[in-house]
Parts: structure tokens; sequence; C-alpha cells
């Protein structure tokens, strides 16, 4: 595990990626309890990265909505 690179450094697609293994990999099973406990750790920490980055390109588009909105008020 110690192999993959930090959560923070991954991009949108990586991460759901990586978090759609993660979930494979648990749901499969056969992995001793430390295993498992990293690896729902790893999970969610590659969520939250997905929710954050998720996040931050929905307040994007609405500042770029609202400033289109502004432009045709003007």
């Amino acid at each position: 595990m110690s192999d993959r690179p930090a959560v923070e450094t991954l991009g949108y697609e990586k991460a759901r990626d990586e978090l759609v293994e993660v979930v494979r990999a648990l749901e499969v099973g056969g992995l001793g309890l430390d295993e498992s406990v990293a690896l729902w750790e790893r999970g969610e920490a590659l969520a939250k990265r997905c929710d954050a980055q998720l996040a931050g390109a929905r307040t994007r588009i609405e500042e770029k909505l609202a400033e289109a909105e502004g432009d045709q008020d003007s």
C-alpha cells in the first residue's frame, strides 16, 4: 500500500479509479484485518478527495455562470 501515491496528489479520475479498485478488493474479501482496515482507510481518503474535487469544480462552474450572467446584465 505504501507504493501508492499520496491521495492528495491524485486527480479526480485516478482517485475515482483507485476507489473502485479498493471497493472491489474489500468486496472480494480474503484480506487480513490489518490489510482490510488500511484499505478501508485509503478508500475513505479517496472518497473525500473525489468529493472535494467535485465541490471545487461545482464552485468554479457556478462562478463562471454568475460571471456570464453579470456580463449579460451590463
